[in-house]
């Protein structure tokens, strides 16, 4: 046996970043566009330029990179192009914080001064992201890092923007958008949050203005009734059609509003009338367009009560404005009732502010012609998977409203729009004009707002491929083979992307789209900082390891199920890096040099066995790859690596390695190099570094990366179904004299008898050939095999495969001794499931305990029943046997 050439622990910290700076160094993820091989291509999911590592990061990036690597093991021309987004609204956010604590404003600054403000913390803090997606093996090309507002990115959004101008699919026009009071900014339809809140229904009376009666109305914001312009009924609903085209009386204000009838009214919601406000509800927008109302705002962008409002309200904050309100309408006699109202409300996704429906000036995208293209798309060029997220593709397209992509912000790309001051004209153009084409005048002002940063977004798949022009890049690996992402982004980017692909590039930008889903805490709740169940992953690998994770995190991995991760999963499974290791570490102590030439087959039942399910693991690892079944994939190489390779035949092994002939050495070190190398090819996506850092040390790979190195070929020779049978006979005898030690608690050192009585010659044949291997496993002293044997009646027994096992007690157990001692266990058993079934039969504990805590005793009930059916049994055994 050599010396070990790998240390005793796997210390995985050096080992990480040592082979990182090695990949990027030696540039081993930087294809040639020009090169063999079918072309493979990922766009990162840009994270935000402000983003820190999250769980859903760290997944998203393993998944990417396990297809990336399985990729380049099948000789495929890899491409996988990383980057950041600018991220308009929060990183403008992060900056004012830090003025903020000096003192100042943006507008302190100057919008000059403070974008160059913005670029110097994008320069110190903005790498952050980047180093953390390196900390997790991500075999992405650096050298092709992109960000949303870098020059080539600017010059095609610029490029799209004046294209979808000049085709009409991009205009300008007053619009009901979602506003953020803090943010002063507009918002698309997807960037607002709905969160449940405990509010209010205010049923307010409008009275008639012929005076024969009122209506009355039910409300959660009576503070914009003071722009109600309409009340609206349902035409058909007998109680009110009778009024539709008389006029009430707007309460407070005394202000006369048209009755319509319309059928978008819901005649069972609050009292079936609806007042209609135009300026501060998306839907009574729509009605008063259709009705020809007036808009009337009565709030500011600050959400402050405006000049429409009536005097006395001017100036009050929106809230405190319907405090006012309500006890207005109560002192004059309008407030009916208040009712208790749960209801969905309207925030930034970025300040969780309270979105106030404004009518405004703003840019749009026509988005119709362009939805439906993408819509069409799916699935005959681009496959959504799991499947039943297409549904919610369609849907979304399918009610999809024009695209508000201008910001009231100051970082991100203006909006290349000029109007001239002498004459009016509005100029849409790539570079910046110096005069006006129409009068030629000078007096040329930019427009002040800044794209949705979506909309940069959304050119991902073909603007870093270097789009407008034609680049070597954008030829081979545009459309790209599939993009990795979850399910919340569905509709900002993934439709938005597919809609620009098509319309810019002629084909959807990916073939497949692979949805992945939630990691949450142990007990399946959404992680997050206020509830205190965050799991960070710099700290997991920190603690752990990458490989750690990353195999976690792909173990749990099952396509449309949310992953429940716990520390101590992750802490699992770097028991299982350590077994590889030690594995590794064992083999390379037996191996001195590489086969010298391709294995042909096999002598030995461990060396048939192992190369046989070798053969069956690489096929089914690599169709799990193919169909993103990733949870397979890593269970199949758990099982395999700690219960086949490591458990059995690496023991299986050990008297060829150690024994005297050279022959059969020699032929056990071929497969155990064979089985090793294979193996840690197979792990290599899941967990790059360890395998990295031993297939440095592998005899027959200097200065290979394994990275580069091919998928194994398919052996069908090696295949051997009857290897597969013998050895489930040779485990099941071995497993059987095991568990009869163990069960019986008789010495490991105590050597014992075994006596099989086999049900055929075939199986005798099997147990003869490798009695050694039998004594040698199961500490067995003597070894009969035969169909005549018989067993003492004083012996532990097992059925395998129709072949009697027996173990002889005599001398080895005490009977009386142990069978008391069962005794004694089974009466503590008793009172413990005698305490947690009357702790269950408590209808009080039931009820109102946390229900993690009345599960936990639920699995404790299950666990004992358990117990306690097992040490019957053997009681049973031993009670037999020592009659």
């Amino acid at each position: 046996m050599a010396e070990p050439t790998l240390p005793k622990g796997y210390e995985p910290w050096d080992v990480e970043t040592r082979w990182s700076e090695h990949w990027e160094r030696q540039g081993t993820f930087t294809p040639d566009p020009a090169a063999p091989g079918e072309a493979y291509s990922i766009v990162i999911p840009p994270p935000n330029v402000t983003g820190a590592l999250h769980m859903g990061h760290a997944l998203n990036i393993t998944l990417q990179d396990i297809l990336c690597r399985f990729a380049r093991q099948q000789g495929k021309n890899v491409l996988w192009v990383p980057g950041t987004d600018h991220a308009g609204i929060a990183t403008q956010n992060v900056v004012e914080r830090g003025l903020k604590t000096e003192g100042r404003t943006r507008q302190d600054l100057g919008r000059e001064a403070f974008v160059e403000r913005v670029w110097r913390w994008r320069e110190e803090y903005g790498g952050r992201i980047l180093n953390q997606i390196r900390r997790l093996g991500a075999s992405v090309d650096w050298t092709r890092e992109r960000f949303t507002l870098d020059q080539g990115l600017s010059r095609a959004v610029r490029g799209v923007f004046v294209r979808l101008y000049e085709e009409g699919l991009i205009y300008k026009g007053k619009y009901i958008i979602n506003w953020c009071n803090r943010c002063h900014t507009a918002l698309a339809d997807d960037e607002v949050d709905h969160s449940p809140r405990n509010g209010k229904l205010y049923h307010i009376r409008y009275p008639l203005a012929d005076g024969s009666g009122d209506l009355v109305v039910a409300t959660t914001r009576p503070e914009t009734m003071l722009g109600d312009t309409a009340l609206a009924v349902h035409p058909d609903d007998p109680r009110y059609n009778e009024h539709i085209g008389k006029k009430a009386v707007l309460p407070l204000a005394g202000r006369k509003l048209i009755i319509i009838g319309d059928t978008y009214v819901d005649r069972e919601f609050g009292t079936g009338c609806l007042k209609v406000t135009p300026a501060h509800d998306m839907n009574d927008w729509d009605l008063g367009r259709k009705h020809g109302l007036e808009v009337l705002q009565v709030m500011d962008e600050d959400g402050n009560m405006n000049e429409n409002a009536l005097e006395r309200y001017q100036g009050l904050f929106k809230d405190d404005c319907r405090e006012r309100i309500v006890r207005d309408l109560e002192s004059e006699g309008f407030l009916v009732k208040v009712e208790d109202y749960d209801h969905s409300v309207g925030e930034c996704y970025r300040c969780k502010s309270v979105i106030e429906p404004h009518v405004s000036t703003q840019w749009f995208v026509s988005v119709r012609p362009l939805a439906e293209k993408a819509r069409a798309a799916v699935p005959e060029l681009t496959e959504i998977f799991p499947a039943h997220w297409q549904k919610t593709y369609y849907d979304w397209l399918d009610n999809i409203r024009d695209w508000c992509i201008s910001r009231q912000i100051w970082w991100g790309h203006r909006i290349p729009a000029w109007t001239c001051e002498d004459c009016g004209e509005l100029v849409v153009a790539e570079q910046d004009p110096t005069e006006c084409p129409k009068c030629r005048g000078r007096n040329l002002v930019q427009d002040e707002d800044v794209l949705d940063t979506w909309f940069s977004s959304a050119l991902w798949p073909f603007s870093t491929l270097g789009w407008p022009d034609r680049t070597p890049e954008l030829d081979r690996y545009y459309p790209t083979s599939v993009l990795v992402t979850g399910f919340d982004i569905l509709f900002f980017w993934v439709a938005r992307m597919m809609m620009m692909g098509i319309h810019f590039m002629g084909r959807p930008p990916f073939r497949q789209v692979y949805i992945h889903a939630l990691v949450r805490d142990e007990s399946g709740k959404k992680m997050s900082k206020s509830t205190g169940n965050v799991i960070d992953p710099v700290q997991m690998i920190e603690r752990y390891g990458t490989d750690s994770l990353r195999f976690t995190l792909t173990a749990f991995a099952a396509m449309g199920r949310d992953i429940k991760l716990s520390e101590k999963r992750i802490e699992g499974y770097r028991h299982f890096v350590n077994k590889i290791w030690n594995a590794a570490r064992f083999a390379l102590m037996n191996l001195d040099q590489a086969p010298s030439a391709p294995l042909e087959r096999a002598e030995s039942l461990a060396d048939r066995w192992i190369l046989h399910r070798l053969e069956e693991v690489k096929e089914q690892t690599a169709d799990a790859v193919r169909e993103y079944r990733f949870n397979d994939m890593a269970q199949d190489l758990y099982r395999f690596v700690w219960g086949e390779l490591c458990d059995w035949y690496l023991e299986m092994a050990k008297p060829e390695l150690y024994g005297p002939d050279e022959g059969r050495r020699s032929a056990t070190r071929k497969v155990l190099w064979t089985a090793l190398s294979e193996t840690l090819v197979l792990l290599h996506p899941i967990m790059p570094f360890v395998t990295q850092e031993i297939w440095s040390h592998l005899p027959g790979t200097p200065g290979e990366d394994i990275a580069l190195r091919p998928y194994p070929e398919r052996r069908d020779r090696l295949r051997d179904p009857e290897a597969v049978r013998a050895m489930e006979l040779f485990q099941g005898v071995v497993s059987a004299a095991r568990n009869i030690r163990t069960e019986l608690l008789i010495d490991p050192a105590k050597k014992l008898d075994l006596l099989v009585r086999t049900a055929s010659l075939q199986d005798q044949g099997v147990l003869e050939e490798n009695r050694e291997l039998i004594r040698f496993l199961a500490r067995i002293e003597n070894v009969s095999v035969g169909p005549e044997v018989k067993g003492p009646r004083a012996s532990g027994t097992a059925v395998v495969q129709g072949n009697e096992v027996y173990v002889p007690l005599a001398g080895v157990v005490d009977f009386e001794a142990e069978l008391a001692r069962l005794d004694r266990e089974l009466a503590k058993l008793a009172k413990d499931l005698a305490a947690v079934r009357n702790k269950l039969a408590n209808k009080g504990f039931v009820h109102k305990a946390p229900a993690e805590v009345v599960e936990k005793e639920r699995q404790r009930l299950a666990d004992l029943d358990e117990k306690g059916a097992k040490l019957a049994a053997l009681k049973d055994r031993l009670s037999g046997a020592r009659e």
